[in-house]
Formats: C-alpha cells, structure tokens, sequence
C-alpha cells in the first residue's frame, strides 16, 4: 500500500499529463467502452512500483489485479498486471503507470545487481541510495532500493547532519564542525565526508558517528581503515564509501571492509525496464468480471 502524500503526487502526474483531457481518446473512442488489458514487461528486472501502477489505476476508475509483486524478478513479454474497465480511464492511465513502473523496476533492477556484485566483496556490506535523485520524485526513487533490498540513506536534509566539504570550507576545520553540530543538538547521528586519511582520523576523534570517505580509491580506503583501527577508533564509528562507484567497481569498493556503499548510480544513471499496456479485448456486457 502507498501513503496518501504518494497518492497526492499521482493525483498530480495525472493532471499534468492529461491537461484539459485525452482529445485523441475522446475523439476516437465511444463513451462506455470497456475493455481488458494487460500491463507486460518487456525486458528482464526486478520489479517495483506495482502498488503506485495500481494507485494511477484506481484515481481512473480501472479495476486492477497484479500478478507479480515488488520485489520479484520479470521476463520478457510477462503479465504483471491484468485491468479491466472503461477504455478512456485506462488509456489516460496507461502513460504515468508505465512511467513509474518503468522508472522504479529500473532503479530495482539496477538496485539489486550493486548488491550481488558488493556482496561477493563483503556480505555484511549496505548498499544505499544518494539524494540524486528526480525532484519530486524522491520518495518513489528510494523506495524503489528498498524493495530490491537497499538502504535509502537520506531523503531529505532534515533526516540527520551531512557535513560536506563546502560546509567544511565555511566551518574551517573537521573538528570545528563536528563540535558545531553536536552543540545544535537537532541530529543524534553526524555524518562528515571526508576525502584523506588525515581528515577521517580527525572525524573520528572529533566524535562523528559515520565518516564518508568520498572519492577515494579503494588502495587509499583500506589504507584508511587500517588507520582508523591501529588508533582503535575503528569500531566507534560507521565507514561510508562513496563517489563513482556502479557496477564496474562496487565488488572491489565493498572487498575493502568499509560498512556501507552509496551511489547515485541507481537513481541517476540506471536504464528504465521498458514496459507495455496492450488493450486485449472489447468487453461483452455477459463476460465475467476480473
């Protein structure tokens, strides 16, 4: 089930895509036409949206029963989804549903294979989403990782303190900024991106919790949590890599014993899994329902 800020948002979708109407629909079609359909995938993945699919059904007033749920993996050319009802509400439907089952099996499908190729590196090792993701559609994005099994991480600046290299060019120093945000008391948990060795020590023993080790190559990673535990801060706090990692490097990123892998490459750079809705037939007042 989605919630009712999802189900506004679809409301939304729904009036930017039909605008004052589906002319060619109106025009073509006879008002009462029912009809069934099917929603197929035509490619290979891990689904997702399927819940959203069916909200953008139900604001149309099209009677819907999935036949894959989230989370399970699709093949070419299979029913995920059979529909019934009047074809102009299917018909203005079928663009935003596909859209989003599209986008979020993509992200899914991309979603799971960082995890299997991390995993063969470090099978304790999370796997999360960054904010690069679509304005507006960040809360689809990341619970799109979710069913394939990652983390989201943030979804929004508020959800805790995220120290970045330009907040340390205004804070000065590592520390400085550590002991600023533990004294604004608005976040129990302090994350500090960090790009070398020395400034990771400092994080640590100024008292962050988790230390982003952004951009740094895996040799320079271990070479850091070796450091963190010869000074015996290894174990106080979370080791976060992140910065061009996707599925060509993540097994290597993740074999270096850091805790957890974000990457924007599932949000921003991962292919939609195409999909199709095909009419199949023009209903008989005497057919059975769906």
């Amino acid at each position: 089930m989605i919630d009712e800020k999802a189900r506004r948002k679809i409301r939304e979708m729904l009036a930017e895509d039909l605008g004052r109407g589906d002319i060619t629909s109106e025009a073509l079609i006879p008002k009462g036409t029912r009809v069934r359909a099917e929603v197929l995938s035509r490619q290979a993945g891990t689904l997702a949206g399927v819940a959203e699919a069916a909200a953008v059904f139900d604001e149309m007033g099209v009677q819907h029963r999935a036949l894959k749920s989230d989370g399970q993996e699709v093949g070419p050319d299979e029913v995920v989804m059979h529909l019934e009802g009047p074809a102009h509400g299917i018909l203005a439907a079928e663009r935003v549903a596909l859209n989003l089952l599209m986008r979020m099996s993509g992200i899914a499908t991309a979603t799971r294979e960082m995890l299997e190729r991390a995993r063969k590196g470090n099978p304790k090792v999370v796997v999360a989403a960054t904010r690069k993701t679509a304005p507006l559609l960040t809360n689809f994005d990341k619970r799109a990782v979710q069913i394939a099994g990652g983390d989201p991480h943030r979804y929004r600046l508020d959800d805790f303190i995220l120290i970045k290299d330009n907040h340390l060019k205004l804070c000065g120093s590592v520390a400085e900024a550590v002991r600023r945000a533990r004294e604004a008391g608005v976040s129990e948990k302090v994350e500090v991106e960090v790009s070398d060795l020395r400034n990771a020590l400092e994080a640590a023993k100024a008292g962050a919790d988790v230390i982003m080790l952004d951009n740094m190559k895996p040799s320079d990673v271990r070479e850091t949590i070796a450091a963190l535990r010869e000074a015996g801060l290894r174990d106080r706090v979370t080791v976060e890599v992140s910065g061009r990692i996707d599925l060509s490097n993540v097994e290597e990123y993740a074999s270096t014993g850091v805790d957890v892998i974000s990457s924007s490459y599932m949000t921003l750079k991962a292919p939609a899994l195409d999909m199709s809705l095909e009419i199949r037939e023009l209903l008989n007042p005497r057919k059975e329902a769906l």
